[in-house]
């Protein structure tokens, strides 16, 4: 077999510190997310290189927080695993009396691995949520499905929702589609792709504030143009019914696929700064891309980055490559240069 490398195993990569988990405490709720999604992985790995009983890599990832998997969520084209579900099951010796922070279920999603089998279909998945969103994907049905059962069973509020790059795409997705419904399900992105223009990496702060006020501005005016077209009655809001609902959003600035979210937010800020919110309020709730196609006569659904509250987590610490910046090993590190903002619509 094919030697494992070591960011799959726990007792070298994992959150060795985390022997006591406080769950009050958000620094210990996201590395103990991170490690349940790195499980997934993990067991994919396992999947792909045959690797069973002892020689299986993954069961540490959640046995060392005490979580027992429930299922796997297993893709119906390709068969890879792409989904876990875990039940928390502490040992009543345990004393902590923050166990009433902590979820019952957590349901967490890799993102993309970029070896062997599976990557053809997970690129296939990239493509396709870049171009039209992962609601159309079989993927997301099996997905969705498997929360709704949660949720009926048990509760949404006795669940996280964790996932990690096209994995965060994938929960945001399903937060969001459940949210609608008025389920609010405690949600850790990591690294969620921002599907746009990444104009957080324009250096120009000037130029990078200017592009966005304008790009603010055409929308709001289709937006306001397209609504007088349709003369619909615009009682429901469905954006701010979503706002009720606060995802946990975990970013590196040096990562290209989800630092844009940075920018989204402050720039959200700034408009309400500069007394031009309503213009932003209007377009933050409807991206150029899906105007366009509705003037074209084209539904197209609201794209994915469009979410109204969140608490966001910028990770300042330094990273060596593209790599480490993306990757989900970061975010549970002990020394991490971390600033937080919560986002209200």
């Amino acid at each position: 077999g094919v030697m494992a490398s070591e960011r799959e195993y726990f007792d070298r990569s994992g959150p060795l510190h985390l022997t006591c988990v406080d769950w009050d405490n958000a620094h210990h709720r996201k590395s103990v997310a991170a490690s349940l999604v790195q499980g997934v992985y993990v067991l994919e790995k396992d999947r792909q290189e045959r690797r069973q009983g002892p020689d299986a890599l993954a069961l540490p990832w959640w046995t060392f927080f005490h979580f027992q998997l429930l299922r796997n969520l297993v893709d119906d084209v390709d068969s890879s695993i792409f989904g876990a579900i875990y039940e928390f099951k502490p040992p009543t010796s345990i004393c902590n009396d923050t166990l009433h922070r902590s979820p019952c279920y957590v349901i967490a999603f890799r993102g993309t691995i970029t070896k062997a089998d599976s990557v053809s279909r997970d690129i296939e998945l990239d493509i396709h949520f870049v171009r039209n969103g992962l609601h159309q994907t079989s993927r997301f049905e099996i997905a969705i499905q498997a929360v709704r059962n949660m949720v009926a069973t048990v509760g949404g509020s006795n669940i996280w929702l964790a996932g990690h790059s096209l994995g965060s795409a994938m929960a945001m997705l399903i937060g969001k589609t459940m949210a609608k419904t008025g389920v609010f399900i405690q949600s850790l992105l990591f690294n969620p792709p921002y599907a746009s223009a990444p104009i957080e990496r324009i250096k120009d702060k000037k130029l990078k504030h200017g592009l966005r006020f304008a790009g603010s501005v055409v929308t709001a005016g289709i937006a306001i143009a397209m609504k007088a077209k349709q003369k619909k009655s615009l009682s429901f809001d469905p954006f701010a019914a979503l706002s009720a609902w606060v995802p946990c959003l975990f970013v590196n600035p040096s990562d290209p696929i989800c630092c844009e979210y940075v920018g989204y937010f402050e720039h959200r800020t700034k408009m309400e700064e500069i007394g031009a919110g309503s213009i932003e309020k209007l377009a933050t709730q409807t991206s150029l891309g899906c105007l366009l196609m509705g003037a074209l006569g084209k539904e197209s659904d609201e794209p994915l980055h469009l979410i109204p509250s969140a608490s966001l987590t910028v990770n300042h610490t330094p990273s060596r490559d593209f790599r480490e910046a993306h990757g989900i090993h970061q975010w549970w590190k002990p020394d991490l240069r971390l600033e937080s903002k919560l986002y209200q619509y």
